[in-house]
C-alpha cells in the first residue's frame, strides 16, 4: 500500500478499560457478546477469568491453540454453553454433532467438498452470479446489501448442492434466516446460569415458528428427492442431497442426521459466506484505492478468462480483500471447547471443566500478532506477504479436526462472486450506512448494509 493512503478503519467495539459488573456481563452477552473484552484479552498471549463461578481460559497465543484444537484436541469437547444455543437449531448436524455421530456425518459429507469437486462447482456459481446481478438496476438504486447477500449465497447453494431442488417457493428466504439468528442465535441468560435443557429459554421461543418453517423445508425436500429416486433412479441428481439420502444405511446416518445436515448446510452454510461478501463491499466503499485495485484486476480476468476455476489464483487483491473482510469480521467469531482432563501448556494451566474460548475476533485483532491490527489492509493476504501470517493466527474456518469442512468452496464461491458483482456495478455507502458488528452465530451488521449500485 501507498504510504501516502491511509487505511480504513471499519467499525469495531473497543477494548473496555476495566471489568464489567455481573449484570453487565450478562447483558452484554445477550446483546453483543464481542463487546465484552477488554484490553488485556488484546495483547496478551491468554487470560484466565472466571463467569458465573465458571473458570475460562481465552487463547490467543498460537502455539497455545494449535495445543488445544490439534495437538491434544481429544481433550476438548464442545462447550457446553455453545452447545446450548446451537443444538435445538442444529441438532445433530456437522456443526453440533459430537464422538461416532460427528464421525459419521464428517465421513457422508466429506467426498463432496474436496477441492477437485468443489472446483466443479466453479460454473454453476458463475451462472448464479451473473443471474443474480439481472435483480440490480444499476441507477444509483439503494439495496440492503447484507439482505442481497443471504439471497445470493443462497441461491448459489441450491443450485450447487441440492439442483435448484430445495422445497422452498417464497423470496424472503434471506429475512427468514436473520429472524432465526434474531430469536435462536443468541446466548440465554439461563445458558449462563446453568440451567437445565429442558427449561424454555424464552429469547427462544420466538424463534420456533421461523425453525418450523426450515424444518419443514427439509422434510419436504427430503421426501420429494426421495420419491425421485425412487420413481426415476437414472435422472436423480447426483448431489449433496442425493448424497445424504444414500448414507440411510446401517453404519450410516439416521434419516435424523440427514434431516439435521441439510438444514446445517441450508441454515448455515451460506450464511458465513453472505455475511463476509456483505462486509467485504462495505470495506472496499470506504476504501477507494483498495477498490481500484480490485476493480482493475476483476475487468482484466472477467473478460478475459472464461474457466472460473481459474479465477481465485487469478484475482489475488479479491481474494485477498475477502480474506482481510474475514479477518476483521469473522463469520465465525468464536470457537468454544471445555478441558475433559487437567491440561498444561508452558505456564497455562487448563484445569478440567474450564471453558477454554479460541475467539477469532479477538485473535484476528490482537496487538501482539498483527500490524495496525484495526485496519483495513488487504495486502497482508497477497502471495508475497502471506508467508508471515502464521497457521493458528487466522482462524475464519478454524483449524483441527473440525475445520470448516466448505472453506475451499466458500473462498471459490466468493471470488467468483465478487469478480461478477464488481465487474459489472460500484456499491457505494449512503448517509444511511452506519453499521455495527454484532455477534450472533455470526458477525452481523445491525443497522444492516444500505448500499447504492451504480453501473460501471
Amino acid at each position: 500500500m501507498d504510504a501516502a493512503v491511509q487505511p480504513f478503519t471499519p467499525p469495531a467495539p473497543p477494548p473496555r478499560k476495566k471489568p464489567p459488573g455481573r449484570l453487565e456481563v450478562v447483558r452484554t452477552i445477550y446483546r453483543n457478546p464481542i463487546e465484552l473484552w477488554g484490553e488485556p484479552s488484546y495483547t496478551k498471549p491468554w487470560v484466565s477469568a472466571a463467569f458465573f463461578n465458571e473458570r475460562m481460559v481465552l487463547a490467543n497465543e498460537p502455539g497455545l491453540i494449535r495445543h488445544i484444537l490439534v495437538d491434544n484436541a481429544r481433550n476438548y469437547e464442545m462447550a457446553r454453553v455453545r452447545q446450548l444455543v446451537l443444538r435445538p437449531i442444529l441438532r445433530d448436524g456437522l456443526l453440533t454433532a459430537e464422538g461416532d455421530v460427528w464421525k459419521r456425518s464428517r465421513k457422508a459429507v466429506a467426498p463432496v467438498f474436496t477441492p477437485r469437486h468443489a472446483q466443479g462447482f466453479a460454473k454453476l456459481m458463475l451462472q448464479r452470479a451473473q443471474e443474480f446481478t439481472t435483480r440490480f438496476k444499476g441507477d444509483g438504486t439503494e439495496y440492503e446489501i447484507a439482505h442481497e447477500m443471504t439471497e445470493l449465497t443462497y441461491q448459489i447453494l441450491a443450485i450447487t448442492l441440492f439442483s435448484d431442488q430445495i422445497s422452498t417457493p417464497n423470496e424472503d428466504f434471506g429475512y427468514r434466516v436473520e429472524r432465526l439468528l434474531e430469536t435462536m442465535g443468541r446466548v440465554d441468560p439461563l445458558d449462563l446460569l446453568k440451567a437445565p435443557s429442558w427449561l424454555p429459554r424464552l429469547t427462544r421461543l420466538r424463534g420456533r415458528k421461523v425453525l418450523a418453517y426450515f424444518r419443514k423445508i427439509v422434510s419436504d425436500t427430503m421426501q420429494q428427492r426421495a420419491e425421485l429416486i425412487a420413481r426415476d433412479p437414472d435422472n436423480a441428481p447426483e448431489d449433496f442431497l442425493t448424497l445424504l439420502l444414500q448414507q440411510q444405511k446401517p453404519g450410516g446416518l439416521t434419516r435424523q442426521e440427514v434431516e439435521d445436515n441439510i438444514i446445517t448446510f441450508i441454515g448455515a452454510g451460506h450464511e458465513t459466506t453472505a455475511r463476509a461478501l456483505g462486509w467485504t463491499l462495505y470495506c472496499l466503499a470506504n476504501a477507494p484505492h483498495e477498490r481500484e485495485l480490485v476493480e482493475e484486476e476483476v475487468d482484466r480476468v472477467v473478460a478475459g478468462e472464461p474457466d472460473p476455476v481459474k479465477w481465485l489464483d487469478l484475482m489475488p487483491h479479491t481474494r485477498a480483500a475477502f480474506e482481510e473482510s474475514m479477518r476483521l469480521y469473522p463469520p465465525a467469531p468464536s470457537i468454544n471447547r471445555a478441558a475433559i482432563e487437567d491440561d498444561q501448556y508452558g505456564d497455562a494451566f487448563i484445569a478440567a471443566g474450564t471453558t477454554v474460548l479460541v475467539m477469532p475476533w479477538i485473535l484476528h485483532r490482537h496487538r501482539l500478532l498483527w500490524d495496525q491490527p484495526d485496519a483495513f489492509i488487504p495486502s497482508r493476504f497477497l502471495p508475497e506477504n502471506r508467508e508471515a501470517i502464521g497457521r493458528f493466527q487466522y482462524l475464519p474456518f478454524g483449524v483441527g479436526p473440525r475445520v470448516c469442512i466448505g472453506a475451499t468452496f466458500a473462498l471459490q464461491e466468493a471470488v467468483i462472486a465478487l469478480g461478477v458483482l464488481m465487474s459489472r456495478f460500484r456499491f457505494d455507502c449512503t448517509e444511511k450506512t452506519n453499521p455495527w458488528p454484532v455477534q450472533k452465530l455470526t458477525v452481523q451488521p445491525e443497522g444492516g448494509l444500505p448500499m447504492r449500485v451504480t453501473s460501471r
